[in-house]
């Protein structure tokens, strides 16, 4: 065929990358946008129970797939999606954010629509959205459509951010020409300046070859920005100890004889604490230092020589590099950085972490430290770890991942409920990959209650590669800890957890309620229950103020944060 419609290209398109489940909401503006989904071979429609969690989804599937849409409708649709774009523009995953506007008559007439404030003004979301959006397109030509779109994918994939796409209902039928698509998208990144990398790398060669206790420390970035390979040959070249912060879990691989555990500043096991701050150089690759990701901003390096490098600049001690890309510097530097390295730089020791949990009587209660050390002999390469905000994302701090896994936490963003929406994202996306990839998530018991629907989508899709561990400690935990240890405003309403997927209509399913030892070891010890073939949900028994030592570390430290005046 020689044209196709502009709906369809843009669905084309998205396809070519791999991005084949749209998440979103129906609504009256974007219907004729939808039918074009099901014209483009290879694409599903998710449909979402509503607009925040499909933004949660859309996130989720981003992390393991590079880049994800999500489809909501003008005004009502978009404003119900926006916390969930934001946590995207803050922890860098690629949203394409497409919204039906009303048609392009009637917003030149400035009709009194529905969905509308009354006051004829259709760009007024659009210039909402601006701030947590890398770029944007109102679309209004059909003639400038194409390449808008083009951009808006190409700029969503490049800078790893959300991008605002929003489409009129009667541009969506019109034609364009069908041999726009033969012409690949150009995803390649700009050129780093020569001169300015040169400088980069002969400042860093310069501190290697002067170093003889350096370190890598790797960050959440490394993972987004596509450099996870460069920095595992880094490791391989240089022999330097590598380190994670809890963000960056999952951005090495953690069976490497190299890996030395994750870095949380003070709230560290001592001997991380130690080898990391005694280093004489640390390559840091991908920082994303907030409270969360820095035991509340406590890192305590000894020296001065840090490099940091990041997706669009490099910064070495107080000199900053703008535009050096750090995957064209990495993968510059790799191409000579054994040759700098001091010649009585000898790889010392890294630091060991306990990975079996202490023997305990079968009938002993549960604890986190049990699970969370436990836990690492159950997981398995190639599965995908999501922990919610709170004792999980502290939690799996303690664990290892096998290698090849991928692990989602929104410790920047930290919006409540945000991972069952993720988790069902990540599901759809593994299902397109491969459909014995686990997708692994724990959940406490409050914040499932904030998205819990987006459990029906995963029963919809038969999402059976997927285990949703609840942590039912009684409410939240993680604001107990903080303040309110015995305030009604940190309790919830209890729920009889293990009938949602019976209620969802899940067709395979498998539920359990553990709360000892025992039980968890009977568990994981089960080949049955390892072979995802069904979903499942295990409510895990915890008391109500058991939480990882981390945690509640932390939790002091922000409690303290918020009580300061100045």
């Amino acid at each position: 065929m020689s044209e196709i419609t502009l709906g369809r290209y843009l669905f084309e398109r998205l396809h070519q990358l791999k991005c084949d489940t749209i998440f979103g909401v129906p609504g009256d503006f974007n219907l004729s946008l939808l039918d074009k989904i099901y014209e483009t071979e290879g694409m599903r429609w998710a449909g979402n129970a509503n607009e925040l969690n499909a933004g949660y989804a859309a996130d989720g599937y981003s992390r393991v797939k590079g880049i994800s849409a999500v489809v909501t409708t003008f005004g009502v649709g978009e404003l119900s999606l926006t916390n969930a774009i934001a946590g995207s523009f803050a922890e860098h995953c690629p949203v394409l954010n497409i919204v039906g506007l009303p048609s392009v008559s009637a917003q030149a007439k400035q009709l009194l629509l529905h969905h509308t404030l009354g006051n004829g003004d259709f760009t007024v979301f659009h210039r909402m959205f601006k701030n947590i959006s890398q770029t944007s397109a109102f679309i209004a030509d059909i003639n400038s459509a194409p390449a808008e779109i083009d951009r808006c994918i190409r700029d969503a994939y490049i800078y790893q951010r959300p991008v605002y796409l929003g489409l009129p209902s009667n541009l969506v039928d019109l034609m364009v020409p069908a041999s726009l698509l033969e012409t690949p998208l150009n995803l390649s990144l700009k050129p780093n300046d020569p001169d300015a990398q040169e400088e980069v790398i002969q400042t860093v060669e310069r501190f290697i070859s002067e170093a003889k206790n350096p370190i890598i420390l790797v960050d959440a970035c490394a993972s987004r920005h596509n450099c996870k390979e460069e920095v595992a040959k880094l490791v391989d070249l240089t022999q330097f100890p590598v380190f994670t912060t809890p963000m960056g879990k999952s951005g090495i691989n953690e069976s490497h004889p190299r890996f030395g555990g994750v870095y949380v500043g003070s709230l560290s096991q001592p001997a991380v604490k130690e080898a990391v701050e005694s280093a004489d150089l640390v390559l840091s690759i991908g920082a994303l230092l907030s409270d969360f990701n820095t035991g509340s901003f406590s890192y305590g390096y000894k020296t001065k020589n840090v490099v940091e490098f990041h997706s669009d600049y490099t910064k070495i001690r107080q000199a900053t590099f703008p535009g050096v890309q750090m995957k064209e510097a990495l993968q510059k530097l790799l191409t000579t950085v054994q040759s700098s390295i001091n010649p009585s730089y000898q790889p010392s020791p890294v630091p060991s972490v306990k990975l079996l949990a202490s023997p305990a009587p079968a009938n002993t209660p549960l604890t986190q430290e049990y699970l969370w050390t436990k836990v690492s002999s159950w997981f398995r390469e190639g599965d995908i770890i999501i922990t919610e905000t709170g004792t999980s994302a502290f939690g799996i701090v303690q664990s290892r991942f096998p290698n090849n896994t991928i692990g989602i936490s929104q410790v920047l963003w930290g919006s409540i409920g945000y991972t069952v929406g993720a988790t069902c994202g990540a599901a759809m996306a593994a299902q397109e990959i491969n459909p014995n990839k686990r997708v692994i998530l724990f959940v406490g018991d409050g914040s499932l209650q904030l998205t819990v629907q987006e459990i029906s989508t995963l029963c919809k899709w038969e999402c059976n590669n997927t285990y949703l561990y609840v942590l039912n400690n009684d409410g939240y935990t993680i604001e107990r800890l903080i303040h309110g240890e015995k305030a009604t405003y940190n309790d919830i309403q209890p729920w009889n957890n293990l009938q949602l997927l019976p209620l969802f209509n899940a067709k395979d399913y498998e539920t359990k309620r553990i709360s000892t030892v025992g039980e968890l070891n009977e568990l994981f010890n089960s080949k049955k229950f390892a072979t995802p073939d069904k979903i499942r949900m295990i409510e895990i028994m915890l008391a109500r103020m058991d939480a990882p030592a981390n945690l509640v570390a932390q939790a002091k430290l922000s409690e303290k944060t918020n009580a300061e005046s100045n």
